[in-house]
């Protein structure tokens, strides 16, 4: 690889790697109050709806909504351990890790190494490879053969990426290695569906495998909408940055490629402060629960927030239009393919 041809490291922000650093720290402390104020509370919150069987399944579906909510910050938990920025010990780190995987049906080292990816690759137009959702450029949509755009207009519909995706997602494909896996990434998953799978056995044994998933069903269908939309938003947003890897940024795809989701205090609360997405993907190392004091005390994260109601915006994205730098819907592909068809006319030479 040429010199030329090397992403840039951006320059932006005032000594950034000194500023994240200050935050790049675990607190036992904090991260075992967290525990017992996310997978303590989702480990009651089911037992819980198991008792509210007995006075009416529809107060067992509106205590599946609090929680889901349990779930997903349990879920963040996960997700800090996989970064090894949850606890201070390593060990601490992976068995949490795996434990709270179990419990969000993800397999910890087979996740820890496709968010990684993640991570390394986000807003990069040449290695969109794992961990995102999948975006076409408009003129990958417009030269892709018609099974492939049928597809991908299934997929990108609102419903499927939040409802049927999602199940999916968690349920199917997390159960299935990746070619590209490796030897601890295929016994993560292995380890983790034997977990399960014991647990969907004492289930069965001791309350019934019908009241089990009564109780597990609605709660799973929810949480896992709820984390997708979120991360979904997260890199699906007006202005969003992307570019090909010659130009790639990593302080820029984490800083304008990541969004700041405000939220209300209480969904803040409950998705573990995830909405300072940008602040995480630029130093995943900074714990969650350091997240939201990291934004406050430093005007390099005050960049411009996406907000409840706003974020709704980002239903109507489909593709990103390179030449413009922008998400799009599919209502302009048909301005798309006229502006190919003049371009193509002006480019053939004077009769």
């Amino acid at each position: 690889m040429t010199a030329a041809t090397k992403p840039r490291r951006a320059q932006e922000g005032p000594n950034w790697r000194q500023i994240v650093a200050r935050y790049q720290k675990s607190d036992v402390r904090r991260a075992v109050g967290q525990i017992f104020t996310s997978v303590v509370p989702f480990l009651v919150m089911m037992v819980v709806m198991y008792f509210s069987l007995r006075v009416s399944y529809w107060l067992t579906l509106l205590l599946a909504i609090p929680t889901a909510g349990f779930m997903v910050r349990t879920f963040i938990v996960f997700h800090d351990c996989g970064h090894g920025s949850f606890f201070p010990n390593r060990k601490a780190n992976d068995v949490v890790g795996f434990i709270t995987g179990v419990l969000t049906f993800t397999p910890y080292f087979r996740w820890r190494h496709a968010h990684a990816v993640h991570h390394a690759t986000a807003g990069d137009l040449d290695r969109r490879e794992m961990g995102d959702i999948w975006t076409l450029t408009v003129d990958e949509y417009l030269d892709a053969p018609r099974w492939k755009r049928v597809a991908y207009r299934i997929y990108r519909n609102p419903l499927m990426i939040f409802t049927v995706g999602a199940w999916l997602s968690f349920l199917v494909l997390q159960r299935i290695p990746n070619p590209k896996d490796g030897k601890r990434e295929r016994y993560s998953i292995l380890w983790t569906d034997l977990a399960l799978l014991l647990i969907f056995v004492a289930a069965g044994f001791t309350i019934g495998m019908g009241d089990f998933l009564r109780i597990l069903l609605p709660t799973f269908f929810i949480g896992t909408s709820v984390g997708v939309w979120l991360f979904y938003v997260q890199h699906q947003f007006e202005g969003v940055y992307w570019e090909r890897h010659q130009n790639w940024s990593y302080v820029d795809a984490a800083l304008k490629g990541s969004s700041y989701y405000e939220l209300p205090k209480i969904l803040q609360w409950f998705s573990g402060n995830i909405g300072f997405h940008h602040i995480h993907h630029l130093s995943p190392r900074i714990p969650n629960y350091y997240l939201e004091q990291a934004y406050s005390e430093n005007e390099l994260f005050h960049v411009k927030p996406i907000t409840l109601r706003s974020s709704m915006q980002s239903l109507k994205f489909r593709l990103y239009d390179e030449e413009h730098h922008r998400l799009v819907g599919f209502g302009y592909v048909k301005e798309a393919r006229k502006l190919r068809a003049a371009s193509a006319v002006a480019a053939q030479p004077a009769a």
